[in-house]
């Protein structure tokens, strides 16, 4: 499989309209520097800042930088963000 889909969008609604809210599906190893933007609620720039200082650890797919789970998960636990 070339591509795993980690997001499944869900709709709620308020009053008026609705909202799409992005629920986490199934569990993956590692996570885009896009997703991990995401989560922080920051920029990509921020988290290449993050991974030049070695707050995140950083895995390389060919050309392509991906994270650990684990390692967002340490981040956010040791409250740096």
């Amino acid at each position: 499989m070339r591509y795993e889909r980690r997001w499944t969008s869900v709709t709620t609604a308020l009053v008026p309209g609705l909202v799409l809210a992005l629920v986490r599906s199934g569990g993956s190893a590692t996570l885009t520097v896009r997703e991990v933007a995401e989560e922080l609620a920051v920029c990509r720039a921020t988290v290449y800042a993050l991974l030049e200082r070695g707050e995140l650890e950083r895995v390389w797919v060919g050309r392509s930088i991906r994270i650990p789970s684990a390692s967002l998960e340490a981040f956010l636990a040791r409250g740096r963000c």
